[in-house]
């Protein structure tokens, strides 16, 4: 196939929009490598310039991502996410080179219940804050959360919370100007339904799951969460050594 210059459409557009509806018909499959960039030159007749142009559009667009020394894949860029006791999503997201977002699907005051109970360190019966939401890179969702807050410490969370863009900060406006990640725990799974959608996935592609407890500088828990991350478009990078300030396993509930 060589291609003709079209009036107004520069070779490399033309490149880009075909090999868009092909990835968009589901000839490239999701993670799979594109030809090599001999080959696309031989397949449409142009030039190493127009295909490598064609090529860092669809990057732009977030269709493949480029890696140093492996070739082009379908799909975006993977985010390399860090896990330490200073675990921030923002501040990570914007040392890798994405843009941080959020969208939050509801949120509401529940009674803690047995697991957040036991986590939090509050009888089952007290009211927490449950919020959850999506996480976005470059405004695609990496993270859907669930985050509870106990609300006898943190009163009119979600109001606070509305004014401003991270949980650190609205921690520090209760006072809390640290806190440190105390208990992360990683699983594997499928996604249920639900969560493929919200993360515009396909249900057979895995997740994470990740379980977190964040604590104040006393050791004192302000944060728990379940977060479901696309395991297509992250990795947990967990630096050595790292010490947990607490148990792998939750403290016993307190009932009364």
């Amino acid at each position: 196939m060589k291609l003709e210059r079209q009036p107004g459409q520069a070779l490399w557009l033309q490149v880009e929009e075909i090999l868009a509806a092909e990835i968009h018909a589901g000839q490239f499959a999701r993670g799979a490598r594109m030809p090599a960039e001999p080959a696309l030159m031989a397949r449409f007749g142009v030039s190493r310039a127009t295909i490598r142009q064609a090529i860092a559009s669809l990057e732009r667009r977030g269709l493949v991502r480029a890696e140093q020394g492996r070739g082009t894949f379908v799909g975006p860029r993977r985010l390399n996410y860090a896990l330490s006791e200073r675990t921030r999503f923002a501040r990570n997201l914007i040392e890798e080179g994405f843009d941080p977002g959020g969208a939050l699907i509801r949120e509401e005051a529940v009674p803690a219940g047995p697991e957040v109970a036991a986590w939090l360190g509050v009888p089952e019966w007290q009211s927490v804050l449950h919020r959850r939401g999506l996480g976005l890179a470059d405004g695609q969702p990496v993270e859907l959360a669930d985050a509870f807050v106990p609300l006898d410490r943190f009163p009119d969370w979600g109001a606070v919370k509305a004014r401003h863009q991270t949980y650190t900060a609205t921690l520090a406006q209760y006072g809390v100007r640290d806190y440190r990640r105390v208990h992360t725990r990683i699983e594997a799974r499928l996604p249920s339904a639900e969560e493929a959608r919200l993360l515009g996935q396909p249900e057979s592609e895995p997740v994470f799951l990740l379980t977190k407890l964040d604590a104040d500088l006393d050791g004192r828990p302000i944060l728990f969460s379940k977060a479901v991350w696309s395991a297509a478009r992250v990795a947990f990078d967990v630096p050595g050594p790292f010490t947990p300030g607490q148990p792998a396993v939750p403290p016993a509930p307190i009932t009364g």
